[in-house]
């Protein structure tokens, strides 16, 4: 077993809260096992480009506060295209880089997967996204930050909304998954929520907003994930309206905000142990796999894995709990 003597650090794909307490963590683990480290900006594209650079232990000092990522990030339609995965490959190759650590999501999983197939170059990979819908790690670098975003502006909204009765249609990032929307809408106490992984059903939500009008109860605020099945924050804001035109409705899309800010203290240590862990992955020889964390120890999941499978936390508990507290 060849022995990984030089390793570099990418972030790809959409950026985090949290990657650059990843990166830091990867340079520095990287050089108290002696080994020389670099830095990919701009993700794949910039290791077509030959953006690479040497990154020494003061390159990380005073960035572990800050939401983003040092190296920049993007996402790359050329890696798509052989010719250019190949012109990625020689620029580590002349720098005798022989490790990749890549901090992203799905996207990020299976450019560092063909990577490793077609070229042979250890990769493991980190699973940085707001998102938290990867398998293979009981949380994602960057989806505590982007939880505690939300509320905080949801808790703000809700001043606003009980002082003028009015009902707010919150959408949240989460197209594919209701992590960040559920998760969020319990803990700012959302009277509905609307999630990718759930079926919406208007009709039993129009019924029991006519109950508590009954009970004058007013509702406030609707969670609801970007893109979902009803047609997002504005669709479903649209159709309310159209059967209570009385009814004072407001939307507001929190967007990027929640990829932004200075990471939450869970996804610091969390993204310093996923860092330190990819690089002591590497050093014993194990290659196209996602380091991340289940029950609080480091997990190994194969990229093929991690990709195809799909992150299962969502609970009946959970979606339970929504409903009974929305009463």
């Amino acid at each position: 077993m060849k022995k990984v003597k030089k390793i570099a650090i990418m972030t790809s794909g959409g950026d985090a809260p949290g990657m650059n307490a990843n990166i830091r963590a990867v340079v520095r683990t990287s050089i108290f096992h002696h080994l020389e480290v670099f830095g990919i900006e701009s993700g794949f594209e910039g290791l077509i480009d030959n953006h690479i650079k040497p990154l020494d232990h003061s390159s990380v000092s005073n960035i572990i506060q800050r939401g983003g990522t040092m190296l920049k990030t993007s996402r790359s339609k050329r890696f798509m295209e052989k010719t250019y995965r190949e012109t990625a490959f020689n620029n580590l190759k002349k720098l005798g880089i022989d490790g990749l650590v890549v901090c992203g999501g799905n996207g990020s999983y299976t450019g560092a997967k063909i990577l490793n197939e077609e070229f042979g170059i250890s990769v493991v990979g980190t699973p940085g996204t707001i998102d938290n819908d990867l398998f293979g790690t009981d949380f994602t670098i960057g989806y505590d930050t982007a939880l505690n975003t939300v509320v905080d502006a949801v808790d703000k909204i809700r001043d606003t909304a009980s002082s003028h009765n009015r009902m707010f249609f919150v959408e949240v990032m989460g197209r594919d998954a209701g992590f960040i929307a559920l998760n969020s809408g319990i803990a700012s106490g959302a009277e509905a929520i609307f999630i990718p992984e759930q079926t919406k059903d208007y009709e039993k939500f129009v019924k029991r907003f006519e109950k508590n009008k009954r009970d004058t109860k007013l509702f406030s605020i609707i969670m609801i994930a970007e893109g979902d099945e009803s047609g997002g924050a504005f669709k479903v804001a649209e159709m309310f309206k159209e059967k209570y035109p009385d009814l004072e409705t407001r939307v507001s899309i929190l967007g990027h905000m929640q990829r932004g800010g200075n990471p939450s203290c869970r996804d610091r240590v969390l993204a310093s142990k996923l860092g330190a862990g990819a690089v002591e992955a590497l050093l014993e020889g194990k290659t196209n796999i996602a380091i991340g964390e289940i029950n609080g120890k480091i997990s190994y999941t194969e990229f093929e894995k991690a990709i195809k499978m799909q992150h299962n936390s969502i609970g009946k508990d959970l979606l339970n709990l929504a409903k009974v507290l929305s009463i």
